[in-house]
């Protein structure tokens, strides 16, 4: 079993208390997933897994459509806690699943997905990128994919509209009555961001989870952090600690988001702290992970100077085109711990 992080070890000085599994919620697996988002501190000892763009990779290759019910279904049987989904418009207003703006990668049909109708767009189906292998889907709605996840997997919103938009997108979710299901984030990199989107929280109103997103090119201060941790209610925060070109090697240290002052406010707020370590294409490796990225786990055969890195650092969540890899090595790590199946 992989050693106790330093940061774990400050948790149980505080709250030697830890939950058993027999402790653990009623009802389905996400309500539970929600509960061990929502309570850092007491899940310190266990990583969550989220699966970007919903799970459509493995080993490095392509194996599903992104954003699609198939990708969903595989992150679901792997354990995966949280799927990410990209939301868009179509030209009618409709929210669509898709990642890029443009339809050509990813779908049958060409051209931005705001000048296609929702009907244009349903007739579009998706392909896995690196085959070019058609699907049976359509490009989804919003609203189907939430359905299609309700109740196995929390769905982590990445919102590619503005934050304003964050209210349609929830009040997707409470129509459905899963705003419980979601996790809407936004980047905040000053205090007039902060304000906007307090602003748009605010019109949200409760019961929903958002988290914000730093990045340690603009946000350096621990202060600022714990404001917006406070400000925002958030249970966890999602971290970009850059890699440029040109850099000498991977982070030694994680970065001003990964100080022991920062760490020390995500303990203090009952924090996560999330870590992306999927590449980003054409760019160096671990771009937004300081250079440890899941290529580097993959390629060297050596996923502690990766995930073991980054926990020894605070992280408790991973977000990640290798769920199975991760979840795997996690297990063997003793760092996964496993839900309740009785409800």
């Amino acid at each position: 079993m992989r050693r106790l992080a330093p940061m774990l070890a400050a948790v149980l000085l505080v709250a030697p208390t830890i939950a058993t599994d027999a402790s653990m919620p009623a009802g389905g697996r996400s309500s539970q997933i929600r509960e061990r988002l929502s309570d850092a501190n007491r899940w310190r000892d266990h990583v969550m897994v989220v699966a970007h763009r919903a799970g459509w990779k493995e080993s490095g290759q392509t194996m599903r459509p992104e954003n699609s019910k198939a990708a969903i279904d595989n992150s679901v049987s792997l354990g995966v806690e949280l799927v990410e989904l990209d939301v868009r418009r179509s030209h009618d207003g409709a929210l669509v699943v898709m990642h890029d703006p443009t339809l050509e990668r990813t779908t049958t049909c060409v051209g931005a997905v705001s000048d296609h109708t929702l009907e244009e767009l349903r007739r579009c189906r998706l392909k896995v990128e690196a085959s070019g292998a058609v699907s049976a889907e359509p490009v989804p709605t919003f609203e189907e994919m939430l359905t299609h996840a309700r109740g196995r997997i929390l769905v982590n919103v990445d919102n590619k509209l503005e934050p304003e938009d964050l209210p349609d997108i929830v009040a997707v979710a409470r129509r459905l009555g899963m705003a419980d299901g979601i996790v809407v984030k936004a980047p905040i990199w000053n205090e007039e961001r902060l304000a906007r989107t307090k602003a748009v929280l605010d019109r949200i109103g409760g019961n929903v989870l958002f988290m914000p997103i730093l990045a340690d090119d603009a946000v350096r201060d621990a202060s600022f952090i714990e404001k917006v941790d406070r400000q925002v209610a958030a249970p966890a925060a999602e971290l970009v600690v850059w890699h440029k070109d040109g850099a000498p090697g991977p982070t030694t240290d994680g970065g001003a988001l990964f100080s022991a002052q920062a760490r020390a406010v995500a303990i203090r707020n009952n924090t996560h702290l999330w870590i992306n370590t999927y590449p980003i294409t054409n760019r160096p490796e671990g771009m937004v992970a300081g250079g440890r990225g899941d290529g580097l786990a993959m390629s060297s055969g050596r996923p502690d100077e990766v995930y073991g890195f980054w926990i020894d650092h605070g992280v408790t969540i991973i977000q990640t085109d290798e769920p199975k890899a991760l979840i795997g090595w996690l297990e063997r790590q003793g760092l996964r711990r496993p839900y309740s199946t009785g409800s």
